[in-house]
């Protein structure tokens, strides 16, 4: 189940990522939107466009949140690293004194 949502994810995350540069830029020159002879058809696109990107957003969250649920519980507890290295420093041979 972890490997499919973990394809999932990285299919919406692409989409994510093109769908955003596919979009009309508003201000500046960096987009690779539709150019503005074609105003008619711009502003249609641009709806489907920005609506498939929330759509495809909430997904991508959505299928984030459920692989860290779903891999939450493989996760072993473990004690504190300060518990450890107590634990080390009375086994480590000490180091001997120079008596020069």
């Amino acid at each position: 189940m972890e490997n499919i949502l973990l394809v999932i994810n990285i299919i919406l995350a692409i989409l994510l990522v093109v769908f955003v540069l596919l979009q009309k830029s508003e201000g500046g020159a960096l987009g690779i939107g539709v150019s503005q002879d074609n105003f008619m058809f711009s502003r249609s696109a641009g709806n489907f466009l920005t609506k498939a990107t929330s759509i495809i957003a909430v997904l991508f969250i959505i299928c984030s949140l459920g692989l860290t649920i779903i891999s939450r519980g493989e996760i072993e507890p473990t004690s504190s690293v300060l518990d450890k290295t107590e634990e080390n420093t009375d086994e480590a041979p000490k180091i001997p004194e120079n008596n020069n």
